[in-house]
C-alpha cells in the first residue's frame, strides 16, 4: 500500500526530542531538545500560522480566495506563506531589515507580497514592533485583509498546547522543568498550561532578551535576538502559568547556538541558544534524575548571513 500524506501541512507537528549530551555537565539534569526544525519551513511557526489560519476559516473571518495581512520577524511569515501557498490566500507581509534575508526570501518564495519597515540599526525594539503593526493595519484598510494579528491572536494557543501534550507523551510523563523565549507568548504560554494540567509541580521558565527585560520589570531596550522580545508586555503574556521569567543577552544567545552547532550537531537559530543557556541553568539547579524540555526554534539555515554565523573573527573561530 502507498504511503502518501494529503498535503504538507500534514507534516506539522510530532517532532522529535533529543537528548543533549556534550554541553550538559556531570550532575545536571537531562536536557532534551524539541526539534522544531523538523517542521516544513524549519520553525515551530507552522504550528500556529495552520492553527490561526484554520480558525479564521472556521469563524468565517477568511473566507476562500481572501487577502491574508501579518506583521512578522520572519518566522510566522514563512509559515502563513506556506499555509496561505496551500490554502489559496494571497498574503501581505509586513517584515524589516532588522530579520534575516533568508527568511524575507523564504516567505517571498511561497508568494507573499513583502513590504519592508526600517529599522533603526538592524535591531528589534518596541518601535519597530509598532512600526509593522501600524503598516499591517494600513495594509488591511486598504485590501480588506484577514489580519491575524498574531500578538493578540489566542488562537493559536491550541497549537501550543498540541506540542505540550506532545513533550508529556514523549517523556512519559517524566518532565521537571519546562523552559522557552517569549515572542508572542502564545508558546511559553500554551506548552506551559499544559504541562501544569498534567503536574503543577513541573517548572515553567519564560525568557527575554535582557537587553528589553520588560516581563522582569526593566526597560524597553533593542536586541537581535529574532522573534522574541517585543519590547513591551504582549497581549498574549499570561504569568500565571509561568514560575519566572529569566533574562538572556543576545551575546550570550549566539555563543550558545555556536556551541550547539559545533558540540552537538545542531543548527539552530538565536533563540534557540537563549533556550539552551538557560535550560543548563535550569538542569543545573534540579540535579541529576531529573529532565528539563526546551525548543530548537528554527533551523540555523535561516540565519547563514547574520552575524550569528556569518562571522570573520578568529577568536571565534
Amino acid at each position: 500500500m502507498i504511503n502518501v500524506e494529503n498535503s504538507i501541512l500534514s507534516r506539522i507537528g510530532n517532532t522529535p526530542l533529543i537528548e543533549l549530551k556534550t554541553l550538559v555537565p556531570e550532575g545536571s539534569a537531562r536536557v532534551l531538545l524539541k526539534i522544531e526544525s523538523e517542521n516544513p519551513t524549519g520553525s515551530m511557526k507552522d504550528r500556529m500560522a495552520l492553527a490561526m489560519i484554520e480558525a479564521a476559516e472556521r469563524d468565517g473571518r477568511l473566507q476562500p480566495g481572501a487577502p491574508v495581512v501579518e506583521y512578522t520577524g520572519g518566522s510566522t511569515g514563512v509559515s502563513l506563506a506556506m499555509v496561505c501557498a496551500v490554502k489559496g490566500y494571497p498574503l501581505h507581509i509586513v517584515s524589516s531589515e532588522a530579520f534575516s534575508i533568508e527568511k524575507r526570501r523564504h516567505m517571498q518564495a511561497l508568494g507573499a507580497d513583502l513590504t519592508v519597515v526600517p529599522s533603526a540599526g538592524g535591531r528589534m525594539d518596541a518601535a519597530l514592533t509598532h512600526a509593522m503593526i501600524a503598516e499591517a493595519d494600513r495594509i488591511r484598510g486598504k485590501t480588506g485583509a484577514c489580519w491575524t494579528d498574531q500578538l493578540k491572536n489566542a488562537d493559536q494557543l491550541s497549537a501550543y498546547h498540541a506540542m505540550g501534550a506532545e513533550i508529556w507523551q514523549q517523556t512519559d510523563g517524566m518532565v521537571d522543568a519546562f523552559v522557552q523565549t517569549t515572542g508572542t507568548a502564545a508558546s511559553a504560554r500554551g506548552v506551559s498550561e499544559f504541562l501544569k494540567s498534567k503536574r503543577r509541580s513541573i517548572r515553567t521558565v519564560a525568557i527575554e532578551p535582557s537587553e528589553s527585560a520588560v516581563l522582569s520589570g526593566g526597560k524597553t531596550g533593542a536586541h537581535r535576538i529574532e522573534g522574541v522580545g517585543a519590547g513591551f508586555v504582549v497581549p498574549l503574556w499570561d504569568p500565571v502559568p509561568i514560575d519566572e521569567v529569566a533574562t538572556v543577552s543576545t551575546g550570550d544567545a549566539m555563543a550558545m547556538a555556536r556551541r550547539l552547532a559545533r558540540e552537538e550537531g545542531i543548527f539552530a537559530g538565536t533563540s534557540t541558544g537563549a533556550n539552551v543557556n538557560v535550560a543548563l541553568r535550569v538542569a543545573a539547579d534540579l540535579g541529576p534524575n531529573h529532565c528539563a524540555v526546551t525548543i530548537m526554534c528554527d533551523s540555523g539555515v535561516k540565519y547563514l548571513s547574520t552575524e550569528l554565523y556569518n562571522r570573520t573573527d578568529e577568536a571565534d573561530e
